[in-house]
């Protein structure tokens, strides 16, 4: 069909994380996208803040990295969580977080060129669909999705102009449901959704007060506060957390759902917040007051023809280890490039469907991983926990610090359940660990199953194995910059890598012409390994090859060293054609005619 029976190529209910993400990626890669919103604006509350590396390499890829460290609290900053029985109160432990220890900062600083930060809501959105908008996405608010029927050729989405109450109808080639926890789209969908809804609550108060002088010695953006006040609920503890250093916080605490709605006056949340700091005399505004309720669903498919799900509409987790809206984004970057892929005519419609293949497990996994750190919490508690007093508190911190064998005891437990803390704090690895299992990946027989040398969970283990994502490397540019090995690949073309000993996979990609392909020879002007560091990862030989994604991640791999520029050519274009599901009847390759048109090997612009 043609573009003019389309209002748009894609149209994406939702302007949060996930759908402000994919707008702008889609914009980017030059696809029509139309992006719709019901309310009149973005977040209003700062929701999630903990932005992942993965997450701002997405970022990276997307030219806005720079924008958003300029708005957030910067790594440094993120530094020792506390445990304290009120923040002016005496400290129980600390904890490095974020990776910034001296044991782990080597780990962040090698395994990502993209520093951890945070970025509340907030400010997170605005900057996706500002730039979402500049690069061509039309954004609508007081825009209210009704529903979708789809067809064979594309999506009529029925929506409501709230200002004006009319309704009407677009025609879209794809339909992306990004409109979070309580997506109509999944419900109209039947996605096979699993898991507990409800499970835990809690409640969060927004609110301004300048606790510098409580704060600034000891920079954190996350505190818990064990106290008899906040000791309801599955996690027992108050959540202390700074919003913008050190003027807006939020403080929130559990509360026993099986005995209806908390208390919500005015007058309980100031006493709670004045006991929770530590400080009578406290003067604060109330910004806000929520009430939010822990779920641990996920789907078990992502979607269904042409309408695709996304973010919080697919996994529905707590905040605890900071995975939600980095996902979010994350599946929008899977899913954009390949509906721009599809749309462009350049992968067949096969490829959509290793979205849900590939997105599916990750899902799973963080929301097993979000709540199983709320659980953890409980060896926390147990360590301190005391028999009836009077003063619980004051029985609490006498145990902790006492010279007897309980104490000995009491410490012990606790800082075995500190170190258990690292799975939530300090997880690299459940943040740059994916590995796809899809058709758009090629397996590499020869390589047989990962073994993990370290805590899959702790610690970045980088490889090139086709489905994980490319290692980091440091090179240097013709002007003598460092630059990364995942900024010579992405930015919405696939990436040929191989070595100045690559001649013959030099010529091949030449010979295909893509406009989608480029070709990076590591060692050649512009590219150089200068510290070694990709040689040391790469994992082939330097005649071998890897063709990566959009997204970044390996497609596929020849290990061995390739000298004969028909075999190049064959597996290259072989490779490109199973991993972008395209037919041989769609999509006829005549190898020989393609070489003898490639011009000869030259190094020069290989990254254009």
């Amino acid at each position: 069909m043609v573009d003019s029976e389309f209002d748009t190529d894609v149209l994406i209910v939702g302007t949060g994380p996930t759908g402000a993400t994919c707008a702008l990626a889609l914009a980017t890669y030059g696809v029509r996208v139309h992006v719709v919103s019901k309310w009149n604006w973005l977040a209003n509350t700062p929701r999630a803040h903990i932005t992942n590396q993965r997450a701002v390499e997405v970022l990276r890829d997307l030219g806005i990295e720079d924008e958003a460290k300029q708005a957030a609290t910067p790594w440094e900053w993120m530094g020792d969580t506390l445990f304290t029985t009120s923040l002016t109160g005496p400290e129980i432990a600390r904890l490095r977080t974020w990776g910034t220890g001296p044991d782990r900062a080597t780990d962040y600083l090698t395994g990502s060129p993209s520093p951890m930060l945070d970025i509340p809501q907030t400010v997170m959105e605005p900057i996706l669909v500002k730039n979402a908008a500049a690069r061509g996405a039309d954004v609508s608010f007081n825009t209210e999705y009704l529903g979708h029927e789809q067809d064979a050729d594309g999506v009529t989405v029925r929506l409501l102009n709230r200002i004006t109450g009319q309704e009407y109808t677009q025609r879209a080639r794809y339909l992306v449901g990004a409109d979070g926890a309580n997506s109509l789209v999944a419900e109209e969908l039947e996605l096979p959704i699993v898991g507990e809804k409800a499970r835990a609550g809690t409640v969060y108060v927004l609110f301004n007060a300048d606790l510098t002088r409580y704060v600034e010695h000891r920079p954190s953006i996350l505190h818990w506060i064990i106290n008899p006040a906040a000791s309801f609920g599955e996690i027992g503890m108050a959540t202390f957390r700074a919003i913008r250093p050190w003027d807006q916080w939020i403080m929130g605490w559990g509360f026993d759902i099986s005995k209806g709605e908390p208390d919500l006056s005015e007058e309980f949340l100031r006493s709670q917040i004045r006991t929770l700091i530590g400080d009578d005399d406290l003067d604060f505004d109330i910004d806000r007051t929520m009430v939010w309720y822990v779920n641990q669903q996920h789907a078990e498919l992502y979607h269904r023809g042409r309408v695709f799900c996304a973010g919080d509409a697919v996994h529905r987790h707590p905040p605890s280890s900071g995975l939600g809206s980095n996902t979010c984004m994350q599946d929008a970057f899977n899913l954009a490039w390949k509906l721009a892929f599809v749309i462009r005519g350049d992968a067949g419609p096969r490829l959509l469907d290793s979205y849900s293949d590939e997105r599916v497990p990750v899902g799973k996994q963080i929301v097993a991983r979000a709540n199983q750190s709320r659980k953890d919490y409980g060896a926390i508690r147990e360590a301190l926990a005391i028999d009836d007093s009077d003063d619980p508190l004051a029985a609490m911190l006498a145990k902790i610090q006492s010279a007897t064998t309980d104490g000995v005891a009491a410490r012990d437990a606790l800082y075995a359940a500190l170190k258990l803390k690292n799975t939530e704090f300090n997880a690299q690895g459940v943040e740059l660990n994916q590995r796809y299992e899809s058709s758009a990946v090629v397996a590499d027989p020869a390589a047989g199953t990962e073994e993990w040398r370290r805590d899959p969970q702790l610690y970045v283990q980088a490889t090139t194995r086709p489905g994980a994502k490319i290692p980091h490397a440091w090179l240097v540019d013709a002007a003598g910059e460092r630059i990364s090995t995942l900024d010579v690949t992405g930015r919405g073309k696939f990436s040929l890598v191989t070595g100045l000993a690559g001649t013959a996979w030099v010529k091949a990609a030449r010979a295909l012409d893509a406009d989608y392909l480029r070709t990076v020879a590591i060692g050649a002007p512009g590219f150089a390994d200068a510290y070694g560091e990709w040689h040391a990862q790469r994992e082939i030989h330097e005649a071998g090859a890897l063709l990566v994604r959009p997204d970044g991640y390996i497609a596929w791999r020849q290990p061995a060293a390739v000298t004969d520029v028909a075999e190049a050519t064959q597996q290259l274009s072989a490779a490109l054609d199973e991993v972008l599901a395209r037919t041989s009847d769609d999509f006829d390759r005549d190898i020989s005619g393609l070489l003898a048109a490639s011009p000869a090997t030259s190094y020069e612009g290989e990254i254009s």
